[in-house]
């Protein structure tokens, strides 16, 4: 077994020398084709594989799932639930994590190092793809084992002694369309270049899926649980510890929207941070409450910690060599939900819109002080009242959804006409505070004069600079953020975050020496309100793009809007329309998993549920 320490250096060696091997040559659009073929050609060997092996089931030709599925009935960990939920469940948890922690570590990689030669030269690629894999795999595992009579009332009839569970199904939806992301982004790069940035159309269609397959991931195991004989002490633990680690990763999967903020370079408004803390907090925290019973949001947040926590340990510089991540806490959140709970744990609905209200005040302050401590862009005064407002929303509409996920699974829902109201209302809020999150604008005609206490010679120079606006940049008392922001320069030293220090109204300077040469992408970053811009202080020369060098000297330079300088790979002369169209595209294919997943609930909860319920009683009756 690798030593961490030599994984460390050989990691570190990897991703420094990649920007320095393909240097100014790396592709800024596509991959090149042979790669695209080859991992298209091994996602097909393995998905026709998989489909031999799961007809061989069906068909009796073979006994491997059979005895797989016996094995996992056997082990004490998970009596109480049938073995063909549990394979498939405990393979998309394995997937799940697999592919978190590929997601760290190729967001590290292109925040440290920049972009990568095609899909296959980016070692991060692989437990991204092979986790996505086994998430759409565990799905049609899910769908394939159980009998018809295991099924259960909710399964969709396929054949006479085919049904499959809703569960199932729902996984494989969620996992195929977190898969498709992948080959959908070379197609993106294609057509307008590459977005380096987390919230590319296609790259939350890869965040997503997953993060959405948790709510399956509920059913399923639901439709799994044997309610047949009256369960003990020990089985109790073990379903409760299984539900921890579905609403655990539910809170994991919902959290990865915002790994631009964990690492501090956000390309949105700071304001959108809590929002989706908020959303998460809301709609995984609720759940494990009322799923788990007292202290189920602690014991989430336990489970997230743990495994969330160690993914910034194996992906920072201590093991595999990238940059580190923060990551929000939770816990005050927490035990917002369960002090909540201690006066209306009886009425779901009004404990998701309490702990919701709770979530978006005193788990923003919570929030609050512990991005003061361990964030690089710590809240300020400037996103206040609109993060308050924000995440007030985002905390109530997370918290009617876990509501009316628990209350699905537990056949406690009101009448359908109102669910569908408040289901739309909550999505439909959710999008609200996104879309006013993404409101910009670009200050107008703001310039500033830089005056370098050293120019740069075109190697990996530091300097401190002095920034004279020609008028004052901040409106209010302080910014979202005002910093010398520096990126790509390599490895686990490849970000530099430092804020401006005010000397004046118009002249600030930096705080720590900022990098100058390189390969580093230098740049002053601005966020006051809606308006985001960015000054270029040194910008590397690119072949593949045609871009000349911007050196680093005292010049006076006019402030743009910061996405061109952020993602120098992006096509400009793409028509507007084309943009729109394959956004909607992206919009409608988002919408269309949300809708199935509340179908999905919807219908466990009106045939099955009821029926579940009444084994329930007559197991315990015997």
């Amino acid at each position: 077994m690798c030593h961490p320490l030599v994984l460390h250096r050989n990691m570190s060696w990897l991703s420094t020398a990649l920007p320095l091997a393909a240097g100014e040559t790396r592709p800024a659009g596509a991959a090149p084709l042979d790669q695209v073929v080859l991992a298209t050609g091994v996602v097909v060997v393995l998905s026709a594989l998989l489909g031999w092996a799961l007809v061989g089931h069906r068909t009796g030709r073979n006994r491997f799932f059979a005895r797989l599925v016996a094995w996992f009935e056997r082990l004490p960990a998970f009596r109480g639930v049938a073995g063909w939920a549990t394979l498939p469940l405990m393979l998309a948890m394995v997937s799940l994590i697999t592919a978190l922690l590929g997601m760290y570590w190729d967001i590290a990689l292109h925040i440290g190092v920049g972009r990568d030669e095609g899909p296959l030269a980016n070692p991060a690629h692989y437990p991204i793809l092979l986790g996505l894999f086994g998430l759409s795999a565990s799905g049609a595992i899910a769908c394939t084992l159980p009998t018809a009579e295991q099924a259960g009332p909710a399964a969709l009839r396929v054949s006479r002694r085919w049904r499959m569970p809703v569960g199932g199904v729902l996984l494989t939806g969620a996992g195929a369309y977190a898969l498709l992301g992948f080959p959908l982004d070379d197609v993106w790069h294609r057509l307008f270049g590459q977005d380096v940035t987390l919230w590319g159309p296609t790259h939350l269609m890869l965040i997503g899926g997953a993060g959405l397959s948790l709510v399956a991931m509920a059913v399923l195991l639901e439709e799994g649980t044997d309610r047949s004989v009256a369960p003990d002490a020990s089985t109790r633990r073990r379903h409760y510890l299984m539900r921890v680690g579905v609403t655990g990763g539910m809170l994991i999967g919902l959290s990865v929207f915002q790994a631009e903020w964990d690492f501090g370079v956000p390309q949105f408004r700071l304001v959108l941070h809590p929002l989706l803390i908020a959303v998460a907090a809301g709609l995984s925290l609720v759940t494990a409450r009322l799923w788990l019973g007292r202290g189920g949001a602690l014991a989430a947040v336990g489970f997230y910690v743990l495994v969330r926590g160690g993914v910034s340990v194996v992906v920072g510089p201590w093991v595999i060599g990238e940059l580190w991540s923060a990551i929000p806490l939770y816990v005050v959140e927490a035990l917002c939900v369960e002090a909540a709970a201690l006066v209306v744990a009886r009425r779901p609905l009004r404990l998701g819109v309490v702990s919701g209200l709770l979530i978006g005040t005193v788990g923003f302050a919570g929030e609050h002080a512990w991005t003061q401590a361990v964030f690089p862009l710590p809240w300020t005064s400037d996103v206040l009242v609109e993060g308050v407002l924000l995440a007030v929303v985002g905390g109530v509409a997370g918290g009617v959804l876990g509501a009316l996920l628990v209350m699905g699974l537990e056949g406690t829902l009101p009448r359908r006409a109102l669910v569908r109201v408040l289901f739309a209302a909550a999505v439909l809020a959710i999008a609200a505070g996104v879309v006013d999150g993404l409101r910009t604008t670009r200050p107008d005609d703001l310039t500033a004069s830089l005056e370098l206490a050293t120019e740069s010679r075109g190697e990996a120079d530091t300097t401190d600079a002095t920034v004279r606006f020609d008028r004052p940049p901040v409106v209010g008392e302080e910014p979202a953020w005002l910093t010398i922001t520096a990126w790509q320069g390599g490895g686990s030293q490849g970000l530099h975050v430092a804020p401006l220090r005010e000397i004046s109204p118009t002249v600030w300077e930096t705080t720590e020496p900022m990098p100058v040469g390189g390969t580093w992408k230098t740049m002053v970053r601005l966020q006051d309100g809606r308006d985001i811009a960015a000054l270029p202080v040194f910008l590397p020369s690119d072949r593949a793009l045609g871009e000349d060098v911007v050196a680093a000297r005292d010049a006076t330079r006019s402030f743009a809007g910061e996405k061109s300088i952020l993602q120098r790979e992006l096509d400009d002369d793409i028509p507007a329309w084309l943009w729109t169209v394959a956004g909607l595209v992206v919009l409608l294919c988002s919408t269309v998993l949300v809708l199935a997943l509340g179908w999905g609930v919807s219908r466990y909860h009106r045939l099955a549920s009821s029926h579940h319920r009444a084994a329930t009683r007559t197991g315990v009756a015997a």
